[in-house]
């Protein structure tokens, strides 16, 4: 199955709609304009919260939590690095593999793909695929792309 990212030109802050395989609207995503740290919320079509991820502070490299029911379910941090983005990733035995910042990369557990995430070129504001193996892994996987998202943007800042 696959999700679609595309992110709001013209957005005061980070912002997502995410729609399923025919085109339907699947969930939002929106960042809080006014709080310490990236606090990234997504909701399905009837405006409930189907997960969260939330900035830890006062770390020395952004720090991220993923939560869902009010659950810390997982965490990823960016580590410092002075060729390419790596993470550590503590969330459900998966693995990342790849180019975080060119938009390319697997996320496994063992040898089994779980999502594939691509970046799509030449459309109007960023639209990235999402391709996940097995349809009970939907939010999970959506909420690690966009904590490696938060945890990427956050590092320019």
């Amino acid at each position: 199955m696959r999700l679609f990212i595309k992110q709001r030109v013209f957005s005061w802050t980070d912002t997502y709609d995410i729609y399923g395989e025919n085109g339907e609207e699947k969930y939002f995503v929106k960042a809080e304009f006014f709080s310490l740290g990236h606090k990234i919320h997504v909701y399905n079509r009837k405006q409930r919260e189907v997960g969260m991820i939330q900035e830890k502070v006062f770390t020395f490299m952004p720090n991220f939590e993923v939560i869902i029911n009010g659950r810390v379910i997982g965490r990823i941090e960016k580590k410092f690095s002075f060729a390419r983005s790596r993470y550590e990733i503590d969330y459900n035995n998966w693995k990342v593999e790849g180019d975080f910042c060119g938009w390319h990369y697997n996320v496994v557990n063992g040898y089994q793909n779980i999502v594939h995430i691509t970046k799509e070129i030449l459309s109007w504001g960023d639209t990235y695929v999402l391709e996940i193996q097995n349809p009970s892994d939907e939010i999970s996987a959506l909420l690690l792309v966009l904590a490696i998202d938060a945890a990427n943007c956050s590092s320019h800042h």
